[in-house]
């Protein structure tokens, strides 16, 4: 009760301050990182006592502040603290990849790999496949047709597969969660991601191709795939290596040195072309599976640097969530929102059928996948500045999924994680 009426008391003071003077820059954005770091880990603090994910207390206070609601975090402000973002994602990867011990996975790894593939295939063949028969009542080119609707449907089944490893893992690090199903859904959402770019960048030349638009043969997409995939792997270990060799024969001031490390991940990794979120998993690999710390030190320090960066990041991302676009194509999102939802449980369950995984774990792993974010929402800028009117209509559509997937992956995932009996279960 006491944090409820201080949280009341916080905005309400905020919201007097804003319509008194619209603080302009260096002040109004330390005012909105102030007030956001403060009053969302109050929200989160909140729900968490309500048995919901922090994460939501975080997203949905940034939506009540920000510039759809009360508007104390205006556009520019949030726009200003997405300085954030890279450190954030960096920082959850990492974790990300403390998490995935490949001694402890290795038993099951063809199981996983099986069940990943069975549950992606199936949904992009039925998310096509729905694409493809609705398209003409779709708000997006309803006068395609031919070779060119298939190559428009195979590329918005491929956003629309898409999930969010940042949420996804958030959500296990903000839980303290670790048993089978957090590692079988962090497994899939990383693998998938994987997956995306690589039909990402297929969907688009066939877009391309199609609608003639660039060259049939564009061979530095290839070299583009490979510099993405395999040059953010390599990095992120090189940098996981050097962390790891600090904290074996240094180890002072962790923290720092961590978020130094992230953010070399992000702004160095993002200066390079590297893709930020596989560099820093690959990282966290590195450290997990090669030089392990001895210790509590990496423990505590990603305790205590983590909660700031998460507050910060989840905030300002309900700040920016587009409640325009939702309530513009609202009930669209819905309906495709639900026909994805079908497609995930059916190729999780033929998945688990087919790789043999547990059906404790394999029961409960859909909802783990409801979320979209980062990754879904840079490809659609992708396609919106590429295909000027339709890929607008798309960012439109897909901006609205992504605001109300965000808003409900956390809550299914945590409840999910409770069921299985992994929350507060990290060492």
């Amino acid at each position: 009760m006491r944090r409820a009426l201080a949280l009341v008391l916080l905005i309400g003071t905020a919201a007097l301050i804003a319509s008194s003077s619209r603080a302009s820059e260096p002040h109004g954005v330390a005012f909105a990182f102030g007030f956001a770091l403060i009053a969302a880990a109050l929200a989160g603090s909140l729900f968490e006592r309500i048995k919901l994910p922090r994460i939501t207390g975080y997203l949905l206070f940034g939506v009540l502040c920000g510039p759809y609601v009360l508007n104390i975090i205006s556009p520019v402000m949030a726009r200003e603290l997405t300085f954030v973002n890279g450190l954030a994602i960096a920082l959850i990867a990492f974790i990300a990849g403390l998490e995935l011990n490949l001694r402890r996975l290795w038993p099951a790894l063809g199981s996983i790999l099986r069940l990943s593939g069975v549950l992606l295939v199936t949904m992009y063949i039925g998310l096509f496949a729905a694409s493809y028969l609705a398209w003409p009542w779709l708000p997006l080119l309803p006068e395609a047709s031919g070779l060119a609707r298939v190559a428009l449907a195979a590329l918005l089944a491929t956003l629309v597969v898409s999930f969010s490893p940042t949420v996804t893992i958030a959500v296990i690090a903000d839980s303290r969660a670790r048993g089978p199903l957090s590692e079988l859904t962090l497994a899939i959402v990383v693998v998938a991601d994987l997956a995306l770019i690589v039909l990402f960048t297929v969907s688009m030349q066939f877009v391309r191709t199609t609608l003639g638009v660039g060259s049939v043969a564009d061979t530095s997409l290839l070299a583009r795939l490979a510099w993405d995939i395999f040059g953010s792997f390599a990095f992120g270990a090189l940098l996981g290596s050097l962390f790891a060799f600090y904290l074996r024969f240094v180890g002072r001031e962790v923290t720092l040195v961590l978020l130094a490390l992230c953010a070399l991940l992000s702004q160095v990794g993002e200066a390079l072309h590297f893709e930020p979120l596989l560099a820093a998993l690959a990282a966290g690999i590195v450290v997990e599976n090669i030089a392990p710390p001895s210790g509590d030190a990496l423990t505590d320090a990603v305790e205590r640097g983590a909660l700031p960066v998460l507050v910060v990041f989840f905030a300002i991302a309900g700040a920016l969530l587009h409640l325009e676009a939702l309530r513009s194509i609202g009930m669209i999102a819905v309906i495709v929102s639900a026909v994805r939802l079908v497609f995930i449980r059916a190729g999780g369950a033929l998945g688990a059928r087919v790789s043999g995984a547990p059906r404790e774990t394999s029961g409960l792993v859909w909802m783990g996948l409801v979320s979209q974010a980062g990754v879904t929402l840079g490809l659609t800028t992708i396609v919106a500045g590429e295909f000027g009117e339709w890929g607008g209509r798309v960012q439109t559509l897909m901006v609205a999924l992504i605001a109300l997937h965000e808003l409900v992956g956390p809550v299914l995932f945590r409840s999910a994680l409770a069921r299985a009996n992994e929350i507060n279960r990290m060492d």
